[in-house]
């Protein structure tokens, strides 16, 4: 779905005049279309998730009433991974895709090829040693459902972050659908919000207690959602 001026400012629950000035100011991603902004929700959210700018649970809303999995279920689906080798991004990646659990109708050459074309297009590092490696238009893949696998590095790499810090965590979203591909990356981008998922997260800690992580902030988002509040 493409989103006009009007509907960006309601999601980031800012003014019209301040999306305009961080079109210019800040790079917010925006297409110009017939003299018109379009904005497209996963580079929205990619945006805000980079800038640590709250956005509305309206963006979590789903259009279509599909059982999509919370993150907690998307990492047990994906997997956590450990002391993950790697020089370089496209070394790294390249371990990531090799590890991920993929069934074995996905052509783990492209997906590599398509991680790295995205990351040619703008880091996808969000600060504090975080990268969420994914494309910007999701591709459809052979698998059942909607993955994030959690890589930790055995080094630190430089990942051309926002923040200039090196990247030693990486969370790589792969889905059936673009509308899965988005869910995940909503969860995901709120619980990079939250002290007491990154502290799990910084720390590396064991593979439920990242499970049972997820599951908090699942709760949270799902209270959150109901209520129409903004996510913080």
């Amino acid at each position: 779905m493409e989103l006009v001026v009007r509907d960006v400012s309601a999601l980031l629950k800012v003014s019209e005049k301040t999306v305009y000035r961080w079109i210019s100011q800040r790079k917010l991603p925006a297409h110009r279309i017939n003299e018109q902004y379009r904005f497209n929700r996963t580079e929205l959210l990619e945006w805000a998730t980079a800038n640590r700018i709250p956005v509305s649970t309206d963006i979590l809303k789903e259009d279509r009433p599909d059982q999509l999995p919370g993150l907690a279920e998307s990492l047990r689906t994906g997997g956590v991974f450990y002391r993950v080798d790697g020089a370089d991004k496209a070394t790294v990646l390249s371990e990531v895709v090799r590890i991920i659990p993929l069934p074995h109708a996905v052509d783990r050459a492209f997906l590599l090829e398509v991680l790295l074309a995205r990351e040619s297009l703008g880091s996808t590092g969000v600060g504090d040693g975080v990268a969420i490696p994914h494309v910007r238009n999701p591709i459809v893949l052979h698998v059942r459902h909607p993955m994030a696998a959690l890589c930790f590095l055995e080094h630190a790499i430089d990942f051309e972050a926002i923040d200039g810090r090196p990247v030693d965590t990486l969370f790589t979203i792969v889905s059936p659908t673009i509308h899965g591909h988005l869910h995940v990356l909503s969860r995901l981008s709120f619980a990079l919000q939250q002290p007491d998922f990154k502290a799990v997260i910084a720390r590396k800690a064991l593979r439920e207690e990242v499970f049972n992580a997820a599951a908090a902030i699942d709760r949270r988002l799902d209270r959150a959602v109901g209520q129409g509040r903004t996510l913080t």
